[in-house]
């Protein structure tokens, strides 16, 4: 480690990525098994943790429901949603919402905008 080049990013700036053209296929479980590890020391490696994430490849989606005008007492709208990391449910939630929606769009939208500030506080 004497003879290495420091440099100040995890990642070297004159790499350039592109898409994968198709080709041979990758042994899917010795490619989760190195994802995996590489995930372990991110805990504890906060510095690799952009290099891993964009070699893992995978996607964060959110999915999210409004069920509008649902709670009889105050006539407040109850948001739903889960988020997926993969294939595997990492989070979900139910939360009645904090305002009044005059309308079924309106419940949907404050639903989307909540859905969203939890996946970019995923990310």
């Amino acid at each position: 480690m004497e003879d290495s080049k420091e440099i100040d990013t995890a990642i070297a700036t004159a790499t350039k990525l592109d898409i994968d053209e198709p080709g041979s296929s990758v042994d899917q479980k010795l490619y989760r098994g190195m994802i995996g590890s590489l995930l372990y020391l991110t805990a504890s490696r906060p510095d690799i943790v952009f290099s891993v994430l964009l070699c893992s490849n995978c996607n964060i989606v959110g999915y999210v429901d409004a069920d509008y005008a649902g709670f009889l007492m105050d006539r407040k709208s109850t948001s739903g949603m889960a988020h997926f990391f993969g294939s595997c449910l990492v989070s979900w939630a139910t939360k009645q919402q904090n305002s009044v929606a005059l309308s079924t769009a309106e419940a949907e939208y404050v639903a989307a905008t909540s859905c969203c500030a939890q996946l970019l506080w995923i990310k």
